[in-house]
């Protein structure tokens, strides 16, 4: 488990230095600017995939394995190298490293590092609880029917992979069920959030139950923190694939992405390689409703999620549509709140780390890939009368329905 001081730590005990070619290859990616992915067929030599980039004139930046790609610079992106990479023998897709974002509509004024810092040098006490009292059930966790469960399961040891802005694993809430992490952002540090959505969600899923604070509907999971996106809540397609890429590599049995945008061929590719490896993805739909379903959500091996109310109405803000899978609390969300107690947040970023803590739920009563898991979801949701199936899928899951 991985527990950073507030104040100071040395990251290198935790997480080990950046070995000499990655370094190598963030310094590079630094110089040279806006990068492409370019992903090939997956019998193609990694010589030859160099060959053909270089041959365009391209630089390569570092390889990315997991997806059969690699990370290339082109200078000026000029049209005929982009035109000959495009065209030559197994070349997939060449596309940007996009730029991603977590998907939340609102929240209470989370602290910044800097004020949690201040805050620890002058021995003042953690924000106090915002939207409920102490030791009281989110409405969200409520709603899932997930205490009902807890007599058969509380999901424990199963390994949940936040891929998001990395997990406050001092948070009181948190610690025990934080197991360790990842961070793609850089690899020197350990994956501390230093934004607070990742810390919301990661409450949703597997805050303790102690009667203090709030609880998540999976008490008993292990949280690994992905961190992918920065302290302004934005990361690259290049960090979002190797998140994915060390989530299969360390076993994940659930991964949870409360964040999107237009599809990718490269996040695609990493999402059916994570799903053939038996790892269940839930994924938030999107804050868009003229929109259409945001990737990963929108891929048909991740489990999509749309956002409901208190009143069990469709959140103002959630985008729907025919690849929705299920329906979960995205409206009001009382959880974890970066630096301590808690924080109110709005979005299908808050739906699926719910639905993420129910796949959890569903693991550990036997669901033993992301098809069973599916499965019992979908076979224990209950519709929410008047929501069509694209606004609800098969409705909102019942966790004591779950394995009966």
């Amino acid at each position: 488990m991985f527990l950073r001081s507030i104040v100071a730590v040395s990251v290198l005990v935790l997480f080990g230095a950046v070995p000499p070619s990655r370094a190598a290859d963030k310094a590079a990616a630094l110089q040279l600017g806006p990068t492409k992915i370019v992903t090939f067929s997956a019998g193609v030599p990694v010589s030859e995939r160099r060959r053909v980039v270089e041959a365009a004139g391209a630089i390569v930046v570092r390889e990315l394995p997991f997806i059969d790609g690699l990370l290339i610079k082109m200078a000026g992106l000029q049209p005929k190298a982009i035109q000959l990479v495009s065209a030559a023998p197994g070349v997939e897709a060449l596309e940007d490293n996009a730029y991603r974002k977590w998907i939340s509509v609102e929240m209470d004024t989370l602290p910044s590092v800097k004020d949690i810092l201040d805050s620890a040098r002058a021995g003042k006490t953690p924000a106090p609880e915002v939207g409920a009292a102490a030791g009281e059930i989110p409405w969200g966790v409520a709603r899932v029917k997930a205490p009902e469960a807890w007599s058969r399961t509380m999901g424990a040891g199963v390994k949940v992979a936040v891929i998001d802005t990395g997990i406050d694993c001092t948070h009181s809430d948190l610690a025990s069920n934080c197991a360790g992490g990842f961070n793609a952002l850089d690899e020197a540090k350990d994956p501390s959030d230093d934004h607070g959505h990742g810390t919301h969600v990661a409450g949703s899923i597997a805050a303790k139950k102690d009667g203090k604070g709030v609880v998540g509907v999976a008490p008993k999971a292990k949280l690994y923190a992905i961190k992918v996106l920065d302290g302004e809540g934005g990361g690259t397609m290049e960090g979002i694939v190797n998140g994915i890429a060390w989530a299969v590599e360390n076993k994940m049995q659930v991964i949870n992405m409360s964040l999107g945008g237009p599809s990718s061929a490269a996040m695609k590719k990493a999402v059916e390689k994570a799903y053939a490896a038996g790892v269940t993805i839930v994924a938030a739909a999107g804050n868009d409703p003229e929109a259409p379903v945001s990737a990963p959500a929108q891929y048909k091996q991740s489990i999509a999620v749309s956002a409901s109310t208190i009143d069990d109405k469709l959140a103002f803000f959630s985008t729907t549509g025919p690849e929705i899978a299920v329906i979960a609390p995205g409206h009001d969300i009382v959880s974890c709140k970066m630096g301590g107690g808690t924080a109110k947040m709005s979005g299908t970023s808050m739906a699926s780390p719910h639905v993420a803590g129910l796949a959890a739920l569903a693991v550990s009563l036997g669901a033993s890939t992301p098809k069973a898991v599916r499965a019992m979801l979908t076979s224990a949701a209950v519709p929410i009368e008047g929501l069509t199936q694209n606004q609800q899928g098969s409705g909102l899951v019942q966790a004591d329905k779950m394995g009966k």
